[in-house]
């Protein structure tokens, strides 16, 4: 078959994927925005990015949906060069359902069958927003902002075949009038290179290096802010590092914004909650690291004597199946998305998002014993194995899902 990927920063979740059905003699290329400087051994075409974002005292509440619309157009304007300058004619689609780009590549094939990544639907209620007190309640306004959000995704779920969620909790995010269309197949986390090692040994930026055993606490976003938990962390870390004068903390993530609001005066939030805590913790045992390669992210979760991750009710990150895979001891918020993956003292150790008291305590629990947690350890293990495999469960799922719809 033909099949093409559309993503704007491919190959994000068809990082695996991809590679397997070119292994299989299938034709994959992908298209993705100019500015995308990910590589990747598939032959990938680029579609202009649009020029900057609508004005919104213009659009007001449907700014998103113009801005959508507006990269739409650009995906299709290069898609129908592909389709008659270059011949490209697929027989699947599959694009990511966050940005837009898929909206009219029906129009430019459609004999093709159009598959979606239904990551994530935006909702008013029950979900990111307003779920912090801290950064604001859900008003009218705001409510009014996602339901107009939720336009582009709509129309991309109508247009599309059949559609792809990683979990149950993203799947069920999606109106029950989509909700048939969506089949459940995480993305696969590798288990063979993810797994316990003894003799693991992690070596940071700074050359600070760690080794399996050592009392070290770990906590990962791919930006540090307040959708995954960072100020809850940082503001029980006084009390972990005064009860465990011997543990070192790792915290990896960026200075920038992944979700939810930037914080203003030009500051990061990364600056904000550490100066909060600065003068009661002992810096030279909290390492930022920034964003580190990936070895070194997976040495450190096999090395992590207990690892925490903390979110808003939204996107499941693929660090907590990975850190659950290395045989780490997760410490996870009370959040539908980790409750999908950890029971409380079973395969972790679940706390409330908000109470710092209970976040530490429960971390100097696990930094104290972890003799005692080798059962949630080997739970959380096993249940990725057997669930969330990536070569020998997962991938195989994700092929079966782009062949059989063909």
């Amino acid at each position: 078959m033909k099949i093409l990927f559309v993503h704007q920063n491919f190959p994000g979740q068809f990082l695996h994927l991809a590679p397997a059905l070119v292994d299989r003699g299938h034709q994959v290329v992908a298209l993705t925005d100019e500015t995308n400087t990910r590589t990747s051994p598939i032959t990938t075409y680029r579609y202009r990015k649009p020029e900057g974002r609508p004005d919104p005292r213009e659009a007001r509440l449907g700014t998103t949906y113009a801005e959508m619309t507006n990269r739409a157009y650009r995906a299709a304007r290069a898609a129908r060069q592909l389709r008659d300058k270059h011949g490209f004619v697929p027989d699947v689609v599959f694009g990511h359902g966050g940005w837009g780009e898929t909206l009219f590549l029906r129009e430019i094939w459609p004999e093709a069958r159009h598959l979606l990544y239904a990551e994530l639907y935006y909702s008013p209620h029950g979900l990111d927003v307003g779920f912090d007190p801290e950064f604001g309640t859900a008003d009218d306004d705001k409510k009014f902002a996602v339901i107009a959000r939720q336009g582009h995704q709509a129309l991309m779920m109508t247009q599309c075949d059949a559609a792809l969620s990683p979990t149950e909790f993203q799947a069920d995010t999606f109106p029950t009038c989509f909700r048939d269309k969506i089949t459940i197949i995480h993305d696969g986390i590798d288990t063979d290179r993810l797994r316990p090692d003894p003799q693991a040994r992690a070596v940071l930026p700074s050359g600070v290096e760690f080794r399996a055993g050592d009392e070290v606490l770990t906590f990962v976003n791919r930006n540090l802010e307040p959708y995954r938990g960072y100020h809850s962390f940082v503001r029980a870390l006084p009390e972990v590092l005064r009860a465990r004068p011997k543990a070192q903390v790792v915290i990896i993530g960026g200075d920038d914004v992944s979700y939810g609001p930037r914080p203003g005066g030009g500051r990061t939030w990364k600056e904000i909650f550490l100066d909060e805590v600065r003068d009661r913790i002992d810096l030279s045992r909290v390492h930022f690291t920034g964003k580190v390669p990936y070895p070194t992210f997976a040495a450190l979760m096999q090395c992590t004597r207990v690892h925490c991750y903390l979110t808003v009710p939204f996107v499941l990150s693929w660090s907590l199946l990975e850190a659950m895979s290395a045989g780490a001891l997760v410490v996870g918020s009370r959040t539908a998305p980790v409750e999908e993956l950890i029971r409380d003292g079973v395969t972790g150790r679940l706390v409330d998002f908000f109470d710092t008291a209970e976040i530490a305590e429960t971390l100097i629990d696990g930094l104290a014993d972890p003799v005692a947690s080798d059962p949630l350890r080997a739970a959380a293990r096993a249940l990725i194995v057997e669930n969330y495999d990536l070569k020998r469960l997962c991938l195989p799922r994700l092929i079966g899902f782009v062949e059989g719809v063909a």
